[in-house]
């Protein structure tokens, strides 16, 4: 939720390390520091915050709240926009979140006739590699897939869809074998960034290598380390980079 409290100008004391190396942020966390990606109540304690936003589940958030009021955020179940309007509730920027939120909507406005017209009735999928397989993914939980379905209106193969938009779940997993099943006319994919896996496994495969969009090189290389968060920040870069790739198909 870095991004939020960036867009809103509220910087915070201290961000998970995830954050830090977030390329999006460069220059915004300036004398912010690091509370890794376990952080300690200790390291907490000692920024001495005001307020801790954390995620519902986290271990230890009887402990968060003997250092400071804690917000305990369930993921997905507002979007972004929403979201971004109840962060501006709770610092006291109102203002600032129902502007960005007008801003951000004037943007896709302008963009979607452009977009809808260069896609046409291609399918997208966004797809991560990973140890096991792919993670396929939908329409609420990073990677671009908010803009790519909600706000461009964009479609998923049927079986993608299925699995990761109609479900509620926002992804699902799939064997290589699955692969031609979810793969769209126009692929956004990244390394899974919860692993160490090597992508090549995937990306070097006669499988992939054979899908439609692979061979119409229509396959867009996503951030692994910016482009798995939805905050205001990330989605302001997103956009730029998913209309331009989805302008550039012919």
């Amino acid at each position: 939720y870095t991004g939020y409290f960036l867009a809103l100008g509220v910087k915070p004391v201290g961000v998970l390390e995830g954050a830090m190396e977030n390329p999006y942020f460069e220059g915004m966390l300036n004398g912010v520091e690091s509370v890794g990606s376990e952080p300690s109540p200790e390291k907490i304690l000692s920024l001495k915050p005001d307020l801790i936003i954390t995620y519902t589940g986290t271990d230890g958030i009887d402990q968060l709240e003997q250092i400071a009021p804690v917000v305990a955020i369930e993921y997905g179940k507002k979007n972004y926009k929403d979201q971004m309007l109840d962060f501006g509730k709770l610092t006291g920027k109102e203002t600032e979140a129902k502007a960005w939120v007008e801003q951000w909507e004037n943007k896709i406005n302008e963009l979607k006739p452009k977009i809808q017209e260069a896609v046409g009735s291609k399918t997208v999928s966004i797809l991560n590699p990973y140890a096991k397989g792919l993670y396929v993914f939908g329409h609420n939980f990073g990677r671009g897939g908010e803009i790519i379905y909600d706000e461009f209106g964009l479609k998923a193969p049927p079986e993608a869809q299925k699995e990761a938009i109609d479900s509620g779940t926002g992804w699902a997993t799939i064997s290589m074998e699955k692969l031609p099943e979810f793969a769209g006319d126009i692929i956004f994919t990244c390394p899974w960034s919860g692993d160490t896996s090597d992508p090549n496994i995937v990306y070097d495969n006669p499988v992939w290598k054979s899908l439609p969009a692979v061979k119409a090189g229509h396959v867009f290389q996503l951030n692994p380390k910016a482009d798995t968060y939805n905050d205001p920040v990330s989605l302001e870069a997103q956009l730029k980079f998913i209309s331009d790739s989805l302008l550039s198909v012919k």
